[in-house]
């Protein structure tokens, strides 16, 4: 579903470079959780970033469902995001002067033919926020906001779901209740989760956890639980 090849980001500051990512290779498969990690500075929401094609690595590949997303030109890059990636902002990132139904509904008008009012609907009634459709952003708390950002996330149907800190400003309560949402899309509908936190209980929830540092991966693992059936696979193949 999503490959990285040896890509690379750095900002050039007059005769200075200031490198960000300095060498990342991975591939993500179709329906994992993974949760990014790292200290402040890592470049974690940079990678993030070119995984969904909000920037462009300075050198090296992004490849996103087969599609090399690292040279496409602006307009085809954001028709692959539009039709391909959710993404959840820490910030929420809704449009002040529009309801929590037209929020939700942008995406699909945007992306997807046909009238998705009655789905926008829906997912707002499954996070939750049935009566609160027709309120505007000032009008939400901040734990309202994220939810009509997820819906908003979910509802072109999109196979891959990315965010960036989504319970970092939330509440414990809140915080729960999102993670919960995120987690349900994974394993009913299948979708890719790749999800950028500090919070180690979120990560802890991932089927798989990278660890950047300095702008590397230092550290790439599974739970164990998943070593073990994998172990106990092996010894019954080989008898």
């Amino acid at each position: 579903m999503i490959e990285v090849r040896d890509a690379k980001k750095w900002i050039q500051n007059g005769a200075r470079r200031v490198e960000i990512l300095k060498g990342i290779s991975l591939t993500i498969p179709a329906g994992q959780f993974v949760a990014i990690v790292g200290a402040s500075g890592s470049g974690k929401s940079t990678l993030l970033g070119l995984l969904a094609g909000l920037d462009t690595p300075s050198e090296g590949e992004i490849w996103l469902d087969g599609v090399p997303i690292h040279n496409l030109a602006e307009s085809e890059l954001a028709s692959v995001r539009g039709r391909k990636i959710g993404f959840v902002f820490q910030s929420y990132q809704l449009i002040q002067t529009l309801t929590a139904l037209e929020n939700v509904l942008l995406p699909y008008e945007l992306n997807v033919e046909g009238n998705g009012l009655a789905k926008a609907q829906r997912l707002l009634e499954e996070v939750g926020l049935k009566e609160r459709m027709e309120h505007y952003p000032v009008q939400l708390s901040g734990g309202e906001q994220q939810r009509v950002a997820l819906a908003r996330a979910f509802v072109a149907d999109p196979p891959i779901v990315m965010a960036d800190e989504p319970t970092g400003n939330l509440d414990s309560t809140n915080g729960r209740l999102v993670l919960d949402l995120l987690l349900e899309r994974n394993r009913k509908s299948g979708t890719t989760l790749v999800l950028v936190t500090h919070d180690p209980e979120v990560a802890s929830q991932a089927d798989r956890k990278i660890v950047l540092r300095d702008g590397l991966i230092v550290e790439d693992t599974v739970p164990m639980v998943e070593s073990a059936e994998a172990l106990v696979q092996n010894e019954e193949e080989n008898g």
